[in-house]
């Protein structure tokens, strides 16, 4: 008996049914076969491909970067791109301001923009576009600045804080005493304490970010510590430095990076308003916040004095705060499905 009448005999009419279906589809597509031969076939063609080899790591380097080709990540790409574009400024300011920002041409003042100057000139006959530009490089100086040194006390203060329970009620009320006092009210107060000056703003921007960004990072710090890992470091022996800075520190690194971007932002605004005030940057140094200071002396007649300044605070605030959203998204598990 052929094994053909066997299943017959076995099966009966169900096979007949079967196999006669499963021939009439092979008749109507003879190229396709079955879905086990197309498999087979598609990757017996893959692997005789001529070209070169997939290398290991390729899939995931190009998976880690795809994200930002994700509707999620377009605002952070466009704020990259303001990012990268006043990064350029401050760096190349010497060959792309036309001007010497702080040389004067009284016969020349207070010109609208036009080919010669385009941003137009001040009371004084400065460039004002030379001017912004200029600006770009102490604004990002009194941001850097700031955010490296509100992140390393911050990040201190957060760790001791959430790590040792014996100090958590001191640090507490030291905080919230702290936060207390409106932010810009502190550094206002800061200021006047130690004299108007671009450095001493940096350090009002400091001690007024500072007690904020502990608190987010002693939170951070007290959901590490419940976990087993901790736990099980503590039990081995392990010193309070080592599962401070070894477990720690780096599981709540994502936190202190998106809360530094976003600081960042927080420190150019605050150093254009201290200097707005009066506060910070001195005349003649090309400030935006100055600079709008100065412009609104000049409201009804020269709408660019205090117009191009602002759309540069604008611009580049804007531009941090998208870099900085799109690293939340990215970090955040919940945000990546």
């Amino acid at each position: 008996m052929s094994r053909k009448d066997w299943l017959v005999a076995v099966g009966g009419e169900k096979w007949m049914v079967t196999q006669k279906a499963r021939e009439a589809l092979q008749d109507r597509h003879p190229n396709k076969g079955t879905v086990q031969d197309r498999v087979e076939g598609e990757e017996k063609d893959e692997s005789q491909t001529p070209g070169i080899p997939m290398r290991p790591g390729s899939a995931r380097r190009r998976n880690r970067w795809r994200f930002l080709l994700n509707e999620k990540f377009r605002g952070a790409l466009v704020g990259m791109v303001l990012v990268v574009a006043f990064i350029t400024l401050a760096i190349f300011a010497n060959h792309i301001a036309p001007y010497d920002p702080k040389a004067m041409n009284t016969a020349q003042r207070l010109q609208p923009p036009s080919l010669a100057h385009l941003f137009g000139t001040d009371e004084f006959g400065r460039d004002v576009f030379s001017r912004v530009v200029y600006g770009s490089r102490i604004s990002l100086q009194i941001g850097l600045i700031a955010t490296i040194l509100t992140v390393f006390f911050s990040t201190l203060l957060g760790l001791i804080w959430g790590y040792y329970p014996a100090a958590e009620n001191i640090i507490a009320r030291i905080v919230d005493l702290w936060l207390s006092f409106p932010t810009l009210l502190l550094a206002i107060a800061v200021v006047a304490i130690l004299g108007p000056s671009l450095q001493n703003a940096m350090l009002a921007i400091v001690a007024s970010a500072v007690p904020g960004f502990a608190r987010v990072v002693h939170s951070a710090v007290l959901t590490i510590r419940k976990n087993e890992y901790i736990e099980a470091a503590v039990a081995g022996g392990l010193s309070d430095g080592e599962i401070i800075f070894r477990h720690i520190l780096p599981n709540i690194s994502a936190t202190v990076i998106v809360m530094g971007t976003l600081e960042f932002a927080s420190a150019i605004l605050m150093g254009a308003g201290l200097s707005f005030l009066g506060l910070g940057a001195q005349p003649p140094t090309p400030e935006w916040g100055a600079m709008i200071s100065t412009g609104k002396e000049w409201l009804g007649q020269a709408w660019w004095l205090y117009t191009f300044p602002g759309v540069a605070i604008v611009l580049a605030v804007l531009g941090i705060n998208l870099v900085g959203d799109g690293l939340r998204d990215y970090f955040d598990p919940r945000l990546k499905r």
